[in-house]
């Protein structure tokens, strides 16, 4: 059915079409429309059977998942920033002990200092937590992803992200093909647990496990992953077979043949990207954009296909590994090794900045003119920065760096 709706808005429904059985609930921005919009669908009785928990924090959330899957419930959740932070001790145990929960991650950015708006620092920081982490480029993708992710899950039996760019999508008002409760049912079978705690089949889950087996243990959590590989891209495939549109996926590629310049990115940034590259190559310009809907697992294979003939790529990056740059940079060295090219690394919109169409038009003129770094941050204030880095050197106690930099933004305005 397609109507106007805000993006949590459209997740929640879908997700609700998805039958849990067990939700557990702490609203934190920008997440909160969604849990908000599922509690009211369980007190209205248009969900059930559901038990709705509100949780006193995001750890107990992702404990009570943990305890709910176990038992042989369909499990959701959802948070951002701070709250997956606090929630990462159970992160870890949700994938070792191979549970199928699905969480919506409404990305923000992590602090200090602190900050509401938008980048990926929050999923990017649990990457090897041993969760399937999918990336939505819009909203209709972000509510597509979420009977998809809920398919690979209790396929796999692994817990499965859906990471959304908060309030850029989470708080979006759009046109939005939300699915029938049929159409998820046809899709969705019913949850048929892998594993389950059974009275009559007493089994210990979470045992201690020692040297001699534990570097089998998290193989086998490997391996699982790489059975991702395959299994997304078949479930992209139904899904689209049975609903008419193209979501999920590995990568999707766009405009990518012939061109010498591929851009590569994830989330909602895409549709920017991708107008400029329309209007480049309007202007003779061959350049394509490669975005990424699963990072964990990530697709080196499919990533090396599309990128190998290319003869520069601009990876453009919504988190920074402080100390060395890029993260999904990283990744994309890997798929291309042996591979000689020219690889740009590029800090973009951390925080919320906006990535305008006016800056990547000069940032992939640099990069096609050979004047881009290796490691670059757009829109980058270096004023700002000369400044605060002058003050630290001359005084031991310069003061906390974010708010003197607020003063000098202030100052200048």
């Amino acid at each position: 059915m397609l109507k106007q709706t805000e993006g949590s808005r459209a997740v929640a429904e879908t997700v609700a079409y998805c039958r849990p059985e067990v939700i557990a609930a702490y609203p934190i921005s920008p997440q909160t429309h969604i849990v908000e919009e599922l509690s009211r669908l369980v007190k209205s009785g248009a969900l059930k059977p559901c038990e709705y928990v509100n949780v006193e924090s995001e750890f107990a959330a992702m404990s009570l998942c943990i305890g709910a899957s176990a038992a042989g419930a369909r499990t959701y959740t959802a948070t951002a920033s701070q709250g997956l932070l606090y929630m990462v001790e159970a992160l870890y145990n949700a994938a070792g002990l191979g549970l199928p929960i699905v969480m919506t991650v409404a990305n923000r950015a992590i602090g200090a200092p602190i900050n509401i708006w938008n980048d990926h620092s929050d999923s990017m920081s649990q990457r090897d937590s041993g969760w399937i982490q999918l990336y939505a480029r819009d909203n209709q993708e972000a509510a597509d992803l979420h009977p998809q992710a809920f398919r690979l899950a209790e396929e796999l039996s692994l817990p499965v992200m859906v990471c959304m760019d908060g309030f850029v999508l989470t708080h979006a008002w759009e046109r939005i093909e939300v699915p029938e409760q049929a159409q998820v049912d046809a899709f969705l079978a019913p949850y048929e647990p892998r594993q389950v705690l059974d009275p009559d089949e007493p089994v210990s889950i979470g045992a201690m496990v020692g040297p001699e087996a534990f570097t089998e243990v998290r193989y086998l959590a490997h391996a699982k992953q790489m059975q991702a590989l395959e299994a997304i891209p078949d479930i992209a495939r139904e899904f689209r077979q049975a609903f008419a549109r193209d979501s999920g996926g590995l990568i999707h590629p766009y405009a990518c043949e012939f061109a010498d310049t591929i851009v590569v990115a994830l989330g909602s940034v895409l549709g920017t990207v991708c107008d400029v590259v329309d209007e480049m190559r309007a202007d003779g310009v061959r350049i394509g954009a490669l975005g990424i809907t699963s990072f964990r697992p990530f697709p080196l294979e499919a990533v090396r296909t599309v990128l190998g003939h290319a003869r520069r790529v601009v990876v453009l990056e919504r988190a920074l590994a402080v100390g060395v740059g890029g993260i999904v940079s990283q990744n994309v060295r890997t798929a291309l090794s042996g591979i000689r090219l020219d690889g740009h690394t590029v800090v973009a919109g951390l925080g919320g900045r906006p990535i305008t169409k006016e800056s990547l038009h000069r940032l992939f003129a640099d990069a096609i003119a050979g004047r881009l770094g290796h490691l670059e941050f757009l829109d980058l204030d270096t004023g700002l920065v000369e400044r605060e880095l002058a003050r630290m050197a001359q005084s031991r106690r310069s003061g906390p760096s974010a708010e003197n930099i607020l003063r000098d933004v202030g100052s200048n305005r």
